[in-house]
């Protein structure tokens, strides 16, 4: 055999001169040793070339080549080549597949390795090893024969590399002893789809969902489903505790079992008294909501995600409580850490009339809920008139001007990306649960998206998943009979998960068997634009938005309808606005251009009944969307070049779809591509690129955020429940964001999410040559990534 250095020499001819030991041995999985054949390790790489006409095998494999030593482990060897591969995605995006490719290699060999070689061996092994439930292996072992020859492992091909990393990572069932995955990417699709069936056809069809990429539920689905805690649910909405020790207690309580099997808990506060008000018991003063929230923030960080993360809850408080100054306060970088909660995320849950009056200037007034209890079960006109009965008693603690509390309000967005703006009243009038007057959204959860009546005696869940609209063109036309296929699948799979699946405490059964709403959301819808060319917020993406959310809405009704007639309506269904007729548009006085399909399934629904309370619903996505390699939600890209991080390191990335383009133009290169690095991911300032070309691939930055909320607006008549609509001011200020708000609301938005602000998400930067001279370049240590600067603090909805 050649000596290594020779071997070297002929793949790369620059390769430094060291001669390698001639007897050198790498270590096999199987523990055993053998001589270095560096010809093993080139054809490994070029195996994963086919169809890859950009990428250079012999310069992976030479690098891993290089790494060679003796004793080595083949385990090493196929680590070096992954990550070679994937440090040049961002000069030529094809290396992503490369990438993957290897990834894919890897995780097959450690299956095989534990003597696994079909899906339900995979499950076998995981039940014996108590991972996977009896229910889930009893219906594998039954329809065996039919599971595993619906594998079909050509899908792994669609995975980039940041996605099956992911899945690596994160999701696929591991050994409760060695830690080695027992499944490959498609075993977990399958294990997934078998978890929710009934049936094997069932089952099969919905793998084939999955695993094309054209839909996935949220991450507790992906995670729990056909194992021994199938809990799937992602939101839980707690109504806010009476002002009792019991009911505080008991309300956290019901938290940390929650925040143990990995739920995101949203919680009001709106009923517990003030600092400064009279405790009758005691005589004594109240401490007011902070030392409550101090504990929750405490006990939020101690009872984690199932091992995972710590918990994640957000609290929401009505501006009329007189403790509100100190609430905005508790996520503050500086003053007094006693007064602090740094676990803990903040929202307002804002009334109408306090908007108004901060759009008049007026007088704002402030209440100890003691002395107003009935202000938090009501809303609109009732909730106005009660409110100023109470002015009038002059039961208020005290009075500011509503303009100076809403700039606090604004400040703490600006500081933090916290206090989120979540308007109370469009929450409810808009809700099909709120049909009747004692049936009151009293918050929304932890990403903003879901909106549902909850009480003492119930707990609100819902559960998610997703339609990746970027798999949804046909012919390069939008593919609107394929979306609608896609709904009405998705949707009986989400209904199923209320009934098989695990709640942590008994206030979340009840109330999820009795409304038995889901969250169909959506992501990709960048990726849409990209494909079709069209900048984020002209004419024609604002109309083609509107009809995509307006074919899930009316889909997704007609698939619980179906549910209805062969399972009845939910039990509360009476109680509906749904009940009397009326869809979503209808509470936002919109009328459709197809109204004979509306007023047919109207009649439809009235007679029938609907199995499903609420339907709708687009979470934030970040995670999912990273397994299906598209843009999250509904959002812009942050930028044209980001960062990844991985467990195996931070890997720079650069939009495919521009690289596409400039490569047609004839002008992708390197010095371009350092120039798109210098810019901090923009094109907007480079001569060579068209007009056309830099509106398609606006950042977010860059995009009017009047665009942003008008489009959420016009999806929101097809949206029941709520979106997690982030909201980006570069350098954010004051008054800025006063308007932005201010227009959101006068939209009819129903809820916000973070605020995103750019000094954090800046590309770092070393000094390199450029030309004759020195500038700044980016490295791949760091850049513009939003959901790294600003991150969610729970990732059941994405």
């Amino acid at each position: 055999m050649a000596t290594l250095q020779t071997t070297l020499n002929q793949l790369d001819p620059n390769f430094p001169q060291t001669e390698a030991p001639p007897q050198m041995q790498v270590r096999k999985r199987s523990g055993e040793y053998e001589p270095v054949d560096v010809n093993k390790i080139v054809r490994a790489v070029e195996r994963c070339c086919h169809g890859l006409a950009h990428v250079d095998a012999i310069r992976v494999a030479s690098k891993t080549i290089g790494g060679l030593f003796d004793g080595a482990s083949t385990r090493e060897l196929d680590s070096i080549s992954i990550q070679t591969a994937a440090s040049l995605i961002a000069e030529e995006p094809e290396y992503s597949r490369l990438a993957a490719r290897l990834l894919l290699a890897t995780i097959a060999k450690e299956v095989a390795g534990q003597n696994i070689y079909s899906f339900s061996q995979s499950i076998d092994v995981g039940h014996r090893e108590g991972v996977v439930s009896k229910d889930a292996a009893d219906f594998v072992a039954a329809n065996a024969r039919k599971l595993n020859s619906a594998i079909d492992d050509r899908f792994s091909d669609r995975f980039e590399y940041f996605g099956l990393r992911t899945v690596y990572d994160r999701y696929l069932l591991k050994h409760p002893i060695t830690r080695q995955v027992m499944e490959t990417p498609q075993y977990f699709f399958m294990r997934v789809s078998a978890g929710l069936s009934v049936r094997v056809n069932e089952a099969v069809d919905f793998y084939n969902l999955l695993a094309s990429h054209d839909y996935l539920p949220s991450s507790p689905t992906l995670f729990n489903s056909g194992t021994k805690h199938s809990q799937m649910s992602s939101c839980y909405l707690l109504d806010s505790p009476l002002d009792s020790l019991d009911s505080i207690y008991d309300a956290y309580k019901q938290i940390a079992l929650l925040s143990k099997f990995s739920g995101g808990i949203g919680l009001a506060f709106h009923r517990v008294r003030s600092e400064g008000s009279l405790i009758r018991a005691t005589n004594g003063l109240s401490n007011g909501i902070v030392p409550w929230l101090r504990t929750l923030d405490a006990s939020v960080a101690a009872v984690n995600q199932g091992g995972k993360r710590k918990g994640a809850c957000c609290v929401y408080l009505e501006p009329w409580h007189a403790d509100i100054d100190s609430f905005l306060e508790m996520r503050d970088n500086t003053g007094d850490a006693a007064r602090r909660t740094y676990n803990l995320n903040l929202a307002n849950w804002i009334p109408d009339l306090f908007m108004r009056r901060s759009d008049e200037d007026g007088i704002w007034s402030l209440f100890d809920p003691k002395d107003v209890p009935h202000l938090t079960d009501l809303y609109g006109e009732a909730f106005e008139k009660a409110y100023v009965e109470a002015e009038e008693k002059k039961l208020f603690s005290r009075q500011v001007k509503a303009r100076d509390l809403y700039a606090r309000m604004m400040r703490t967005l600006a500081e933090t990306g916290n206090g989120w703006m979540v308007f109370k009243d469009a929450c409810n009038i808009k809700c099909n649960q709120t049909g009747l007057p004692e049936n009151v959204v009293h918050l929304s959860n932890l990403c903003t998206e879901i909106t549902e009546v909850t009480s003492n005696a119930e707990t609100a869940v819902c559960n998610l998943g997703s339609v990746n609209l970027s798999r949804h063109l046909t012919d390069g036309v939008f593919d609107f009979e394929k979306l609608a296929a896609t709904v009405r699948h998705a949707v009986p799979m989400l209904d199923r998960v209320i009934d098989i699946n695990f709640y942590p405490v008994p206030q979340a059964a009840s109330s999820n068997s009795r409304w038995r709403p889901v969250g169909l959301g959506l992501m990709g819808l960048q990726d849409v634009f990209f494909q079709l060319r069209i900048p984020f917020d002209s004419d024609e993406a604002r109309a083609l938005s509107a009809r995509i959310q307006e074919e899930i809405y009316f889909h997704a009704l007609s698939a619980s309808a179906d549910l209805a007639e062969k399972h009845g309506p939910h039990t509360a269904f009476k109680d509906t606005r749904a009940a009397q007729g009326e869809f979503q548009f209808d509470l936002w006085g919109i009328t459709p251009k197809d109204t004979a399909r509306w007023e047919k399934l109207r009649e439809r629904m009235k007679t029938t009944g609907l199995r499903n309370s609420l339907l709708i619903a687009i979470a934030p996505t970040a995670t999912i969307a990273s397994i299906v390699g598209c843009y999250e939600c509904i959002e812009p890209q942050i930028s044209n070049m980001f960062k990844r991080e991985t467990l195996s390191g931070e890997f720079m990335q650069i939009n495919k779809y521009l690289v596409n383009e400039l490569k047609a133009l004839g002008i992708w290169s390197e010095a371009m591509r350092n120039r798109i690095k210098l810019a901090e991911g923009s094109i907007q300032k480079i001569s060579e690129i068209s007009d056309e070309v830099k509106a398609i691939y606006r950042t977010v930055w860059e995009v009017p955020m009047k665009g942003l909320i008008d489009m959420a607006a016009d999806r929101g008549a097809f949206i029941d429940q709520s979106q997690s609509l982030n909201l980006f001011a570069e350098s954010p200020n004051i008054g800025r964001l006063s308007s932005m708000y201010m227009y959101a609301w006068k939209r009819g938005i129903k809820t916000t999410y973070y605020l995103r602000s750019r000094p954090a998400t800046r590309i770092a930067k070393t000094t390199v040559a450029v030309g004759n001279r020195e500038q700044a370049q980016p490295t791949a240590s760091a850049a513009v990534s939003c959901s790294l600067d600003n991150p969610e603090s729970c990732e059941a909805c994405q």
